[in-house]
């Protein structure tokens, strides 16, 4: 009996270990899904002198965070973790279709489909994955990022906070290392920029979890103007 106890605990554990070594994995900025190329309007921005240091990045990115990803972007994930766990492809297409719809403009559009498609690409082509989930994720015709993403959290069983929280993270990330070269910031500042985001990401979970699919939507008037005006900036590092 003792053995046996012994022997489940370890099975959970390396379970457990597993589930954390792909969530890093997702997460990692070395994921060849181009994120690393995408600004999200922050480079015109700065280009415009509305983010020209520390305290200014920190402002655009917690608000960014705060009035849009938390109350759009971060909800629909979680209902189309939902879909995948309950193999929903009717509430899979109708998140998907409804998150590409609320891109404000062509860049950012451009962007989650490409990483969505960049993303079902890596899941396609690893042979991690049942046929049945390719399949279904294959048939997607324009699979958003979170799609695609939520699609990997659920046939590996991670668990949907820390999942979304993974998530937060990588964007956090990304529009840190956006700002240090924009800016530009020190790598210190960055580390300094990044803790003061991340901060925020575990108290704005709760309110993730609650969110009404009445209430989901963002009404990022400056960020969607930002956007559009990158697409006919003259000098660019960036793809949005």
């Amino acid at each position: 009996m003792c053995m046996d106890l012994i022997a489940a605990t370890a099975t959970m554990t390396i379970n457990a270990d597993l589930s954390l070594a792909r969530l890093l994995r997702l997460a990692s900025p070395v994921l060849p899904v181009g994120a690393f190329s995408y600004s999200q309007a922050l480079e015109w921005v700065v280009e415009a002198d509305g983010v020209s240091n520390f305290v200014k990045a920190e402002r655009w990115i917690v608000d960014a965070f705060r009035l849009n990803l938390a109350r759009c972007e971060a909800p629909v994930w979680l209902r189309l973790l939902q879909g995948w766990n309950a193999t929903d492809m009717t509430a899979i297409n109708r998140w998907n279709d409804f998150f590409l719809a609320t891109r404000e403009s062509a860049e950012l559009r451009a962007e989650t489909v490409q990483m969505g498609r960049a993303m079902r690409t890596i899941i396609l082509r690893s042979h991690e994955f049942d046929a049945t989930l390719c399949a279904q994720l294959e048939a997607i015709e324009e699979p958003c990022y979170p799609t695609a993403f939520t699609a990997a959290i659920s046939a590996w069983q991670i668990d949907p906070r820390a999942g979304l929280t993974a998530y937060l993270w990588a964007w956090a990330e990304n529009q840190v290392v956006a700002a240090m070269k924009l800016v530009p910031l020190g790598q210190t500042d960055g580390q300094r920029l990044l803790a003061g985001i991340i901060n925020h990401i575990p108290p704005t979970l709760d309110t993730i979890f609650a969110c009404a699919d009445d209430d989901i939507g963002a009404l990022s008037h400056g960020l969607a103007i930002a956007s559009a005006q990158h697409e006919t900036q003259y000098s660019r590092l960036f793809r949005s």
